[in-house]
Protein backbone atom coordinates (compact mmCIF):
# COMPACT_ATOMS: atom_id res chain seq x y z
CA UNK A 1 0.00 0.00 0.00
CA UNK A 2 1.20 3.47 -0.83
CA UNK A 3 1.35 6.62 1.18
CA UNK A 4 -2.11 8.02 -0.97
CA UNK A 5 -3.63 4.55 -0.43
CA UNK A 6 -2.92 5.20 3.10
CA UNK A 7 -4.14 8.73 3.12
CA UNK A 8 -7.62 7.62 1.10
CA UNK A 9 -8.10 5.10 3.94
CA UNK A 10 -7.32 7.74 6.76
CA UNK A 11 -9.64 10.06 5.46
CA UNK A 12 -12.75 7.96 4.41
CA UNK A 13 -12.74 5.87 7.72
CA UNK A 14 -12.26 8.91 9.56
CA UNK A 15 -15.05 10.52 8.06
CA UNK A 16 -17.29 7.01 8.56
CA UNK A 17 -16.57 7.65 12.33
CA UNK A 18 -17.08 11.52 12.55
CA UNK A 19 -20.57 10.69 10.44
CA UNK A 20 -21.27 7.94 12.95
CA UNK A 21 -20.25 10.58 16.23
CA UNK A 22 -22.73 12.92 14.75
CA UNK A 23 -25.49 10.94 13.48
CA UNK A 24 -25.36 8.26 16.69
CA UNK A 25 -25.10 10.67 19.68
CA UNK A 26 -27.80 12.70 17.90
CA UNK A 27 -29.88 9.75 17.62
CA UNK A 28 -28.83 8.60 21.41
CA UNK A 29 -29.26 12.43 22.89
CA UNK A 30 -32.97 12.77 21.24
CA UNK A 31 -33.99 9.20 22.94
CA UNK A 32 -32.87 10.42 26.36
CA UNK A 33 -33.52 14.08 26.47
CA UNK A 34 -37.36 12.90 26.61
CA UNK A 35 -38.69 15.66 23.85
CA UNK A 36 -36.06 18.62 25.33
CA UNK A 37 -34.27 19.54 21.95
CA UNK A 38 -31.81 21.68 23.99
CA UNK A 39 -29.96 18.86 25.76
CA UNK A 40 -30.23 16.67 22.80
CA UNK A 41 -28.61 19.60 20.65
CA UNK A 42 -26.25 19.88 23.92
CA UNK A 43 -25.22 15.99 23.72
CA UNK A 44 -24.96 16.05 20.15
CA UNK A 45 -22.50 18.59 19.88
CA UNK A 46 -20.55 17.46 23.20
CA UNK A 47 -19.83 14.43 21.44
CA UNK A 48 -19.12 15.57 17.80
CA UNK A 49 -16.44 18.07 19.38
CA UNK A 50 -14.63 15.48 21.30
CA UNK A 51 -15.11 12.90 18.87
CA UNK A 52 -13.88 15.22 16.12
CA UNK A 53 -10.63 16.35 18.45
CA UNK A 54 -9.60 12.67 18.21
CA UNK A 55 -9.94 11.82 15.10
CA UNK A 56 -7.79 14.54 14.22
CA UNK A 57 -5.18 13.90 16.66
CA UNK A 58 -4.88 10.22 15.41
CA UNK A 59 -5.53 10.69 11.71
CA UNK A 60 -3.59 13.64 11.00
CA UNK A 61 -0.40 12.42 10.20
CA UNK A 62 -1.55 10.39 8.24
CA UNK A 63 -3.79 12.50 6.06
CA UNK A 64 -4.29 15.68 7.25
CA UNK A 65 -7.06 14.87 9.40
CA UNK A 66 -9.54 16.71 6.54
CA UNK A 67 -12.74 14.58 6.83
CA UNK A 68 -14.25 17.60 4.72
CA UNK A 69 -14.67 18.57 0.99
CA UNK A 70 -14.55 21.99 1.52
CA UNK A 71 -11.31 21.70 3.48
CA UNK A 72 -9.87 20.14 0.62
CA UNK A 73 -10.54 22.16 -2.05
CA UNK A 74 -8.95 24.96 0.24
CA UNK A 75 -6.02 23.11 0.70
CA UNK A 76 -5.66 22.21 -2.75
CA UNK A 77 -5.85 25.88 -3.58
CA UNK A 78 -3.01 26.84 -1.09
CA UNK A 79 -0.71 23.94 -2.43
CA UNK A 80 -1.06 21.99 0.78
CA UNK A 81 -2.67 18.78 -0.75
CA UNK A 82 -1.90 17.43 -4.25
CA UNK A 83 -4.66 18.56 -6.55
CA UNK A 84 -4.02 14.67 -8.15
CA UNK A 85 -5.10 13.90 -4.42
CA UNK A 86 -7.70 16.20 -4.52
CA UNK A 87 -10.58 13.96 -6.33
CA UNK A 88 -9.41 11.00 -4.58
CA UNK A 89 -9.48 12.58 -1.03
CA UNK A 90 -13.10 13.98 -1.75
CA UNK A 91 -14.28 10.34 -3.14
CA UNK A 92 -12.94 8.90 0.13
CA UNK A 93 -14.56 11.61 1.88
CA UNK A 94 -18.28 11.05 0.40
CA UNK A 95 -18.15 7.19 0.75
CA UNK A 96 -16.82 7.12 4.55
CA UNK A 97 -19.70 9.90 5.28
CA UNK A 98 -22.26 7.55 3.65
CA UNK A 99 -20.98 4.54 5.49
CA UNK A 100 -20.98 6.73 8.61
CA UNK A 101 -24.56 7.22 8.62
CA UNK A 102 -25.61 3.43 7.77
CA UNK A 103 -23.76 2.17 10.65
CA UNK A 104 -25.03 4.54 13.30
CA UNK A 105 -28.36 3.48 11.63
CA UNK A 106 -26.98 -0.07 12.00
CA UNK A 107 -26.16 0.70 15.82
CA UNK A 108 -29.39 1.98 16.66
CA UNK A 109 -32.09 -0.63 14.81
CA UNK A 110 -32.68 1.46 11.94
CA UNK A 111 -33.60 1.04 8.29
CA UNK A 112 -29.73 1.60 7.32
CA UNK A 113 -30.99 4.58 4.57
CA UNK A 114 -33.91 6.78 5.41
CA UNK A 115 -34.78 9.90 3.77
CA UNK A 116 -34.83 13.03 5.89
CA UNK A 117 -37.77 15.16 6.21
CA UNK A 118 -35.77 17.77 8.34
CA UNK A 119 -36.51 20.82 6.43
CA UNK A 120 -33.77 23.39 6.99
CA UNK A 121 -34.72 25.80 4.51
CA UNK A 122 -34.71 29.47 5.06
CA UNK A 123 -32.20 32.00 3.87
CA UNK A 124 -30.78 32.51 7.82
CA UNK A 125 -30.11 28.86 7.86
CA UNK A 126 -28.57 28.91 4.43
CA UNK A 127 -26.41 32.26 6.36
CA UNK A 128 -25.65 30.40 9.34
CA UNK A 129 -23.83 27.25 7.09
CA UNK A 130 -22.20 30.44 5.18
CA UNK A 131 -20.85 32.03 8.59
CA UNK A 132 -19.69 28.15 10.27
CA UNK A 133 -17.52 27.72 7.11
CA UNK A 134 -15.83 30.38 6.85
CA UNK A 135 -14.41 30.26 10.42
CA UNK A 136 -14.28 26.44 9.94
CA UNK A 137 -12.10 27.54 7.14
CA UNK A 138 -10.15 30.53 9.22
CA UNK A 139 -9.36 28.20 12.06
CA UNK A 140 -7.46 25.34 10.05
CA UNK A 141 -5.68 27.75 7.95
CA UNK A 142 -4.42 29.85 10.23
CA UNK A 143 -4.00 27.48 13.21
CA UNK A 144 -2.12 25.16 10.79
CA UNK A 145 0.08 27.78 9.83
CA UNK A 146 0.93 29.22 13.28
CA UNK A 147 -0.61 27.38 16.01
CA UNK A 148 -0.19 23.67 14.27
CA UNK A 149 -0.39 21.75 17.68
CA UNK A 150 -3.33 23.93 18.66
CA UNK A 151 -5.52 22.60 15.08
CA UNK A 152 -6.71 19.72 16.56
CA UNK A 153 -8.39 21.56 19.88
CA UNK A 154 -9.24 24.97 17.98
CA UNK A 155 -11.28 23.24 15.06
CA UNK A 156 -13.46 21.03 17.77
CA UNK A 157 -13.98 23.80 19.71
CA UNK A 158 -15.27 25.96 16.96
CA UNK A 159 -17.67 23.28 16.01
CA UNK A 160 -18.92 22.40 19.48
CA UNK A 161 -19.43 26.30 19.39
CA UNK A 162 -20.84 26.61 15.99
CA UNK A 163 -23.51 23.72 17.10
CA UNK A 164 -25.08 27.00 18.88
CA UNK A 165 -24.20 29.86 17.73
CA UNK A 166 -25.67 29.26 13.86
CA UNK A 167 -28.77 28.89 13.20
CA UNK A 168 -27.94 26.03 10.82
CA UNK A 169 -26.21 23.77 13.67
CA UNK A 170 -23.16 24.13 11.92
CA UNK A 171 -22.56 21.08 9.30
CA UNK A 172 -19.67 23.14 7.60
CA UNK A 173 -19.31 20.17 5.41
CA UNK A 174 -20.17 19.32 2.47
CA UNK A 175 -19.71 15.37 2.74
CA UNK A 176 -21.36 15.79 5.97
CA UNK A 177 -24.11 17.40 4.38
CA UNK A 178 -24.75 14.54 1.40
CA UNK A 179 -24.70 11.64 4.19
CA UNK A 180 -27.30 13.47 6.70
CA UNK A 181 -29.50 13.47 4.11
CA UNK A 182 -29.95 10.00 4.19
CA UNK A 183 -31.29 10.06 7.94
CA UNK A 184 -34.56 11.11 9.25
CA UNK A 185 -33.04 11.47 12.76
CA UNK A 186 -32.04 14.57 15.12
CA UNK A 187 -29.05 15.13 12.66
CA UNK A 188 -31.25 14.78 9.70
CA UNK A 189 -31.42 17.26 6.71
CA UNK A 190 -34.02 17.04 3.93
CA UNK A 191 -32.80 16.24 0.16
CA UNK A 192 -34.53 19.68 -0.35
CA UNK A 193 -32.33 21.59 1.56
CA UNK A 194 -28.91 20.37 0.78
CA UNK A 195 -28.34 22.38 -2.50
CA UNK A 196 -28.44 25.83 -0.55
CA UNK A 197 -26.30 24.34 2.27
CA UNK A 198 -23.44 23.20 -0.42
CA UNK A 199 -23.17 26.80 -1.27
CA UNK A 200 -23.33 28.31 1.23
CA UNK A 201 -20.75 26.05 2.59
CA UNK A 202 -18.44 26.84 -0.56
CA UNK A 203 -18.89 30.38 -1.04
CA UNK A 204 -17.98 30.13 2.90
CA UNK A 205 -15.32 28.48 2.46
CA UNK A 206 -13.96 30.51 -0.85
CA UNK A 207 -14.39 33.81 1.58
CA UNK A 208 -12.40 32.44 4.51
CA UNK A 209 -9.88 30.85 1.67
CA UNK A 210 -9.13 34.34 0.09
CA UNK A 211 -9.36 36.16 3.34
CA UNK A 212 -6.34 34.43 4.25
CA UNK A 213 -4.35 34.44 1.48
CA UNK A 214 -4.97 38.57 1.61
CA UNK A 215 -4.06 38.58 5.11
CA UNK A 216 -0.81 36.91 5.06
CA UNK A 217 0.26 38.71 2.01
CA UNK A 218 -0.32 41.66 4.17
CA UNK A 219 1.52 40.52 7.41
CA UNK A 220 4.55 39.40 4.94
CA UNK A 221 4.58 42.76 3.36
CA UNK A 222 5.37 44.27 7.19
CA UNK A 223 8.51 41.85 7.80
Amino acid sequence: MTKAHAAAAAESIGTALLLAVVVGSGIMGERLAAGNAGIALLANSRATGAGLYALIVTLEPISGAQFNPAISLVASWHRALPRRRLGIYIGAQLLGALAGVMAAHAMFGLPLVQISTHERATAGEGLGEMIATFGLVLTVLLTSRFRKDATPLAVAAFITSAYWFTSSTSFANPAVTLARSITDTFAGIAPASVPMFLGAQLVGAALAATFVRWLLACERQTR
